[in-house]
């Protein structure tokens, strides 16, 4: 078998270090406003808007009924509102990819604001003719559009950048969830959209990225891996390389591109389930599920549960709590950027590896502090810091560096595949938290971030030894480098038992 790395064009340092071209930068932006940020700016608005909708649902229900809706009830309809985006993005993260290989990275990302538009137009609708049971079906639809932004926009991100930038480029997608949250915090402020008047306009505002995207996004070329390996157009990807990468610096990228090309000759695009049943696909896919499954349950939703008690116990008056709760957001923004700019200095293990480590700290750093939240006056401001440290590591590294892990442990035939399965594992995931979350904290109080610190450190022991790094390799490297993991973990497991039958013998 021969070495692909023998026939790798070595990088220099000067194209190491170039930064992108503003051409590159514009695709990212039009890329990701349309795309993660839906998914950010969907989760954050719907909290600003709970007492306002709650109050919506009780006064419709009385014009029909003539009666207040009971409590519980209303507790169920609210929840459904919530919950159905979970599974709308389910939804989208199962049809993301099926669109992405009949339509293209680019082709889905427009298709899928018609999503978001007709989300719009039924949460406006539910406003005016008071039925509250559109903001369901609006929710529902947002989910289908934010599961198929979070599976496509990455993909898109990962195969239109340069490999010496494919980390910081791919960190794209963090920096515009987080963006996304933190822009839904602030428009759903009083001052804003959050007071009672204007909570319908602040269900109805994301249709606006979608309209920024559908006006950017086709100025922009297609994935040039996706028309040159999926619909073997060289034409069509020498252009879009050099309006992406300018005239003079895309033949590296081409000769990459043209060598995964010939290893992919006659290979169909794998449908999910055939990445189970292909050997060499099994061990790449089993990372990617602990990694997005952890992703979910690492604790960082158990943090923003626990923020707002933290926040007034601190003495801060509810009135201010939503202002505090925005610098959670800033935190999150922040750490995003930072960690685009290191990814490519310190690499993916460095950063996902400290960041699973440094959230296992906070979690034990937390349940003391919990524990000893009456002792005394600071130990609350002492809580404050954890969550604010606890979503600094998070975005440092499980964050940010999962979702490129996806892109790079996969090559053009089974990537959209796995950004499927990974999508679905994270959907459910979420799901799972959700539903489970509760019963954790009724039951174990303060301690229930020991079980985060177990799945925490796990992790990372996981990741340690089983996660390679892929700083500046082309794909077919990162293959290579995942088979010689593969053999070693098996003839290691292979001498156990050798070990175990001669010990009982």
């Amino acid at each position: 078998m021969t070495d692909v790395s023998e026939h790798q064009p070595l990088l220099t340092k000067q194209q190491e270090m170039k930064v992108p071209s503003k051409t590159l930068l514009m695709v990212v932006w039009a890329a990701g406003i349309g795309g993660t940020f839906q998914y950010g700016y969907n989760v954050s608005i719907i909290n600003a808007a709970t007492k306002e909708v709650q109050h919506f649902i009780n006064q419709t229900w009385m014009q029909r009924y003539d009666s207040h809706i009971s409590p519980e009830l209303l507790t169920l309809l609210w929840s459904s509102i919530v919950s159905v985006f979970t599974i709308g993005g389910l939804v989208g993260a199962s049809v993301g990819a099926s669109l992405a290989v009949h339509f293209g990275r680019k082709g889905t990302l427009l298709i899928n604001n018609s999503f978001s538009l007709l989300a719009a137009v039924l949460m406006g609708l539910s406003y005016l003719t008071a039925v509250f049971e559109l903001l369901i079906a609006g929710r529902f639809i947002s989910g289908i559009n934010a599961g198929v932004g979070i599976c496509v926009q990455p993909l898109y991100l990962g195969e239109i950048a340069p490999r010496a930038l494919r980390g910081t480029m791919a960190m794209g997608t963090s920096i515009f969830i987080t963006g996304g949250i933190l822009t839904g915090q602030v428009m759903g402020l009083t001052e804003i959209l959050g007071g009672e008047q204007y909570w319908p306009l602040l269900l109805v505002s994301p249709c606006l990225p979608a309209v920024l995207q559908l006006i950017f996004l086709p100025q922009f070329p297609e994935s040039p891996r996706f028309l040159l390996i999926d619909r073997t157009d060289e034409v069509s990807c020498t252009t879009a390389l050099k309006q992406i990468h300018g005239g003079e610096h895309f033949q590296v990228e081409m000769e990459d591109m043209q060598r995964e090309r010939i290893s992919a000759e006659g290979i169909k695009p794998k449908k999910p389930w055939q990445l189970f049943t292909e050997c060499r696909n099994r061990w790449p896919l089993f990372i990617i599920i602990i990694i997005s499954t952890a992703q979910q349950l690492n604790g960082i939703n158990a943090i923003y549960f626990y923020a707002e008690y933290i926040f007034s116990e601190a003495g801060i008056p509810s009135e201010n709590i939503p202002y505090v709760t925005v610098g959670t957001g800033m935190c999150e923004c922040v750490t995003a950027l930072t960690c685009s700019l290191l990814i490519e200095r310190l690499g993916r293990r460095a950063l996902i590896i400290g960041g699973y480590s440094l959230m296992s700290l906070w979690c034990v750093c937390f349940t003391l502090t919990l524990s000893f939240q009456k002792s005394s006056s600071l130990v609350p401001y002492l809580s404050m810091l954890c969550v604010f440290a606890f979503i600094l590591s998070f975005g440092l590294g499980p964050g940010g560096v999962t979702n490129i892990l996806i892109t790079e442990l996969f090559t053009q035939t089974t990537r959209p595949a796995a950004y499927m399965i990974a999508g679905s594992v994270n959907w459910l995931s979420f799901f799972f938290i959700s539903l489970v979350f509760p019963f954790i904290v009724s039951g174990l109080q303060q301690f229930c971030f020991l079980v985060f610190l177990v799945i925490c450190c796990l992790v990372t022991t996981f990741i340690f030894f089983f996660v390679p790094e892929t700083k500046n390799k082309t794909f077919l490297d990162i293959q290579s480098e995942l088979h010689e993991k593969k053999t070693n973990v098996s003839q290691v497991s292979n001498k156990v038992d050798l070990s175990q039958v001669s010990t009982s013998l």
